[in-house]
């Protein structure tokens, strides 16, 4: 039985290793590779944790599309998830240092996101109105609510670094007697 378990934690261990290792985007970041518009199109975006909108349904005036419904306190409620690690894309840059983020086909259903101080200038979600509890955000042209549990929900991007001191160098040709 040992025998068969080694094999199988070793190969568990090699595939785990193979992910991309994935690093919060950073104002500074963007800054030190100067990266524009177009580069962050070829940047493929993952969010950092699980976030959750909600949104209170009006008496049967609103389409369901994406999300679930929900009984909350006595209300109906849509709710939209986003799991932790979901992809996602680079739509279009709503004013400087501000990244619309689409986790779904639609372009038109993305989300906002920009450097947060408090949270080491990480490109995190921009709602308006935060308060204690929640924020107030826009998806899809509908006003949604999330906790502020939420917050600090960051991109994150796949980041090979070589290593904090890069060398440089280059390789001798050699040199023959004439």
């Amino acid at each position: 039985m040992t025998r068969l378990l080694f094999p199988l934690f070793l190969l568990c261990v090699l595939v785990s290793s193979c992910g991309p290792k994935l690093s919060p985007l950073s104002q500074r970041l963007i800054e030190d590779q100067g990266w524009n518009e177009d580069d962050l199109k070829r940047i493929q975006f993952y969010l950092s944790e699980d976030l959750i909108l909600n949104r209170e349904l009006r008496g049967g005036s609103s389409e369901i599309r994406n999300g679930q419904v929900k009984i909350v306190d006595g209300r109906e409620v849509e709710q939209m998830v986003f799991k932790r690690n979901t992809p996602g894309v680079f739509i279009f840059s709503p004013k400087t240092q501000r990244m619309a983020i689409s986790f779904e086909r639609q372009d038109d259903n993305y989300l906002v996101f920009g450097p947060n101080p408090k949270a080491g200038n990480r490109y995190t979600l921009l709602a308006s109105d935060w308060n204690r509890r929640r924020g107030t955000v826009t998806y899809a042209g509908q006003t949604w609510q999330v906790s502020s549990n939420d917050a600090f929900a960051s991109l994150l991007i796949p980041l090979k670094r070589l290593r904090d001191n890069e060398v440089r160098g280059r390789v001798a040709g050699g040199r023959k007697l004439k």
